[in-house]
């Protein structure tokens, strides 16, 4: 998005036709209006799909927005339904790209390439523990690579130079647990909540949490999302995540945290093994 926007900037130079739309409104006047500078207009759609008002009216409106001269940019970011009749059309009609977060093979030749910057050799069992400690966020592993290197001095870096300079992260968000339930995965819920334990969080910290994503979820489900008020990266989580459950789904889990919940403080069941319970009973 942002090259598209500095290519633009670069042939426009005025300016005044780069805007950035949530309103389908304010993007519809837009669109009709000529340039007073006979420019074509660059019009920003960040996050569409998490607008149902303005993709509704959007999708309406398709035939008429294909036919304008001027550049419709929809940029989207994270997961989304890929079977939405708009992004079925976009797909169709528009150019598309789509960047993926590097997994597999293509994470692995990354890292080594990295590596070998600094002229720095690894073998197959650092780079399976820097993926187990670091994952596919590469802005940090870039860092830890950086850091392995200089400590090497373009010597083999080795299995005990990771487990000493490398801090293994442990998922301290609640999300990936909850993507674990949805997709109905109770042991990968199960090891993630341990997971959570094993770190030191406390068992009522994790039902608070687990309880304050559900109630975001039922929310999201339930509501206009344009009137909910909570941060933008939770409300965008909160809208992939709702899409794997019922309403009904999300009450009944809702309804069961508040018992858990209960109990623990009742002092009826230790926490752990309530939270273990939870899991499972799902």
């Amino acid at each position: 998005m942002k090259e598209i926007v500095e290519r633009y900037k670069k042939i426009h130079k005025s300016g005044l036709n780069l805007k950035y739309f949530d309103d389908f409104g304010d993007f519809k006047n837009e669109i009709k209006q000529t340039s007073m500078f006979k420019e074509k207009k660059l019009a920003v759609l960040p996050n569409l799909f998490l607008n149902p008002e303005f993709k509704e009216k959007f999708l309406e409106g398709m035939k008429d927005f294909l036919k304008s001269d001027d550049i419709i940019l929809v940029y989207q970011e994270g997961e989304f339904n890929k079977n939405d009749s708009l992004f079925k059309l976009l797909k169709e009609k528009a150019k598309s790209q789509e960047f993926e977060l590097l997994t597999g093979q293509k994470l692995k030749s990354w890292i080594k390439k990295e590596f070998e910057k600094y002229k720095t050799k690894i073998d197959s069992k650092v780079l399976e523990m820097l993926i187990e400690y670091v994952g596919n966020d590469l802005w940090r592993q870039s860092n830890e690579i950086r850091k392995l290197a200089l400590f090497k001095q373009k010597k083999m870096v080795e299995v005990k130079d990771v487990k000493l300079l490398v801090k293994p992260k442990i998922e301290t968000d609640i999300f990936k647990t909850i993507d674990a339930v949805a997709e109905k995965d109770k042991k990968g819920a199960l090891n993630l909540l341990h997971k959570h334990l094993e770190k030191g969080d406390s068992p009522l910290y994790i039902l608070a949490m687990i309880n304050y994503q559900f109630r975001n979820l039922l929310m999201v489900k339930s509501s206009d999302m344009s009137k909910i008020k909570i941060h933008p990266f939770v409300l965008k989580k909160s809208y992939y995540q709702s899409q794997k459950f019922t309403l009904e789904e999300l009450k009944k889990i809702y309804q069961k945290i508040f018992q858990v919940d209960l109990d623990i403080k009742t002092g009826k069941i230790e926490p752990e093994l309530a939270l273990d319970l939870f899991i499972a009973e799902l």
